[in-house]
């Protein structure tokens, strides 16, 4: 198939890209490179032997988007491209639903001039606000509390009022739980553009020294060492996760929301003590009060996957520490 790939060049959409080009999908990149780098699809170049066809488009452009249509005969859309930053988010609100609602929006009235109703869209656990019970099934209560959950939970709601209008659209909408790692390569990872927000890069960047401090929130939660637990699912097998959407979608029709992780919850102190291993270091913890709005644990119900998409994830933590250090390792400030 031809796959718009909405956000390729970024963090999961480059890792998927791979992915696709191993299935024997042709994927056509768009991305306005506002939060990620062209250095990535030279890297794909590296890995695959090709590549990936690419368009310097901001989804807001209906006319750009609608020539790469026509130029390349779509097939199916995976839409990652959007801001991300919940903190960034809570600063700007404005510009985040612009951006993010405003380029899904044109990008399914595309879709829907062309005749393209096939679509994987990039949602996230974040839907489900503070978890009332875990694992956390599809069918758990949804609720953001930042402006970017937000973005997230009406884009969902807007693709299920178009499915439910009209049975010719097929959406799988599927919700991350914590992407970590890299390609094992070492070519392609995470590249925060500003402060990392996540635990991984805060690790890899302490190590190498770009952090003065890694500073860990919440060492007295009732958990098994005290530390918030998290679902971590590395970038690779959530890669494998949209080519299996991609591929399955012709078994239902309508819009069917599918949870992507491990199913099983790792704690900051684990995850540290991973990155000890991957990298020869000790890691000194500054232990810090809990964060507002912290959860103590949430992990993901993953049965839906597996049913549905025959996806499970493979990767273990030692894995995901790995490989996110030998990317951090060779590429110290990564792409640039």
């Amino acid at each position: 198939m031809n796959i718009l790939v909405t956000g390729g060049a970024g963090y999961i959409g480059s890792h998927t890209v791979i992915e696709l080009m191993a299935a024997g999908h042709t994927p056509v990149v768009v991305d306005s490179l506002v939060n990620s780098s062209a250095v990535s699809l030279d890297r794909i170049a590296v890995v695959t032997g090709k590549r990936p066809v690419f368009h310097a488009v901001d989804l807001r452009d209906a006319a750009a988007l609608d020539a790469v249509f026509q130029c390349h005969g779509i097939d199916s859309v995976i839409h990652f491209a959007g801001h991300k930053s919940i903190g960034e988010s809570v600063a700007k609100p404005l510009d985040y639903y612009e951006n993010n609602l405003g380029s899904t929006l044109t990008l399914l009235r595309v879709m829907e001039a062309r005749g393209c109703s096939n679509l994987v869209f990039s949602s996230s656990a974040t839907v489900y606000g503070n978890p009332e019970r875990l694992p956390v099934p599809e069918d758990h209560p949804i609720g953001a509390v930042n402006p970017y959950g937000r973005t997230k939970l009406f884009a969902e709601g807007i693709l299920r009022d178009i499915a439910a209008s009209d049975p010719s659209w097929r959406i799988v909408i599927l919700r991350y739980f914590n992407p970590v790692g890299a390609h094992p390569s070492g070519l392609l990872g995470e590249d925060p553009a500003g402060p990392p927000n996540n635990l991984f890069p805060c690790i890899t960047q302490y190590l190498t020294g770009r952090r003065p401090e890694l500073r860990v929130f919440g060492t007295d939660y009732p958990t098994r060492d005290g530390s918030g637990v998290r679902d971590y699912v590395h970038v690779m097998d959530l890669a494998r996760g949209h080519v299996a959407a991609v591929e399955q979608m012709g078994k239902f029709s309508g819009a069917v929301e599918v949870n992507l992780g491990t199913g099983t919850g790792l704690s900051v102190l684990e995850v540290v003590k991973g990155f000890e291993v991957a990298s020869g270091k000790e890691i000194v913890v500054s232990r810090e009060p809990r964060r507002p709005g912290d959860v103590a644990e949430c992990y993901a119900d993953t049965r839906r996957a597996a049913a549905l998409l025959g996806w499970t994830a493979s990767a273990d933590l030692g894995a995901m520490c790995r490989d996110a250090w030998n990317w951090q390792l060779k590429n110290p400030y990564g792409y640039r």
